[in-house]
């Protein structure tokens, strides 16, 4: 793809991959290796995990129109060649440790399964991220937005006991989610019949938002950073929040 013309972002906006619709690739070999070799590239860029994530699901039997969607990744690496994940030392002795959560609900269009997204931050830096399809169905927007919020706090829990076992001192975790509906049953769950099949997530929450060792705040949908994760964004929309990831091109970074 070296002479390809260069495109941004590496999905289309609104896109939506199904299993049927197209003609089955021919080389599926061919497929597995190129999509193999992406997931290495999402190790230090964030902004294609949900790109990648995406074709990894037809990984068993692709289609011409998952190759193409293969090859604008491509194309959009291609063009942005120099971009990378910045880290930088911090003169602070005490970290802040953010997390920000999104789901798009019932966004496969096979199983209508819903995809999270979560970017977890010490200070500044984005450390940790990921973009996956939930293992089961939620019956609506909440459930899905709270199943993310849930797994988001496994994440952070992770990376507070890796703090505290190498003596890094760390302020309560807050965990950004744009759905106020999640962000109420964190902080008052109401149990009835809506919400029994979800219980385990919202006691493993609430426990710990009672306890004070987690803070569970409303975020606006354009300061969440997680939306890159979870969706396919416009051009306009998908620079801004790959800014927000600071993924910047090396040529312009201050080394101060």
């Amino acid at each position: 793809m070296d002479e390809a013309n260069l495109i941004a972002p590496p999905m289309v906006g609104g896109c939506k991959l199904s299993k049927s619709g197209s003609e089955r690739f021919s080389d599926p070999t061919l497929y597995r290796s190129v999509v193999g070799a992406l997931q290495y590239a999402t190790i230090t860029r964030p902004e294609i995990s949900f790109s990648v994530n995406k074709v990894c699901l037809f990984m068993s039997n692709p289609s011409e129109q998952h190759w193409q969607a293969v090859k604008r990744i491509l194309r959009y690496l291609n063009g942005s060649i120099t971009l990378g994940l910045r880290l930088q030392a911090s003169k602070s002795s005490s970290f802040s440790v953010q997390a920000y959560c999104d789901t798009d609900w019932a966004s496969d269009p096979d199983d209508r399964r819903s995809t999270s997204g979560v970017a977890v931050c010490l200070g500044p830096k984005l450390v940790s991220w990921w973009s996956k399809k939930q293992k089961v169905v939620t019956r609506s927007s909440t459930e899905a937005e709270y199943r993310s919020l849930a797994l988001a706090y496994a994440e952070v829990t992770w990376i507070q006991t890796l703090l505290s076992e190498l003596h890094v001192r760390h302020s309560t975790p807050v965990v950004f989610c744009d759905n106020k509906s999640t962000v109420s049953l964190a902080h008052n769950p109401v149990l009835h019949s809506r919400t029994k099949h979800m219980e385990l997530n919202l006691f493993f929450v609430r426990e710990k938002v009672m306890e004070k060792s987690l803070q569970v705040i409303h975020v606006p949908a354009i300061d969440q950073y997680a939306d890159i994760l979870t969706k396919s964004l416009s051009p306009s929309n998908f620079t801004i929040f790959r800014d927000r990831l600071r993924v910047v091109d090396k040529h312009f970074v201050n080394p101060s």
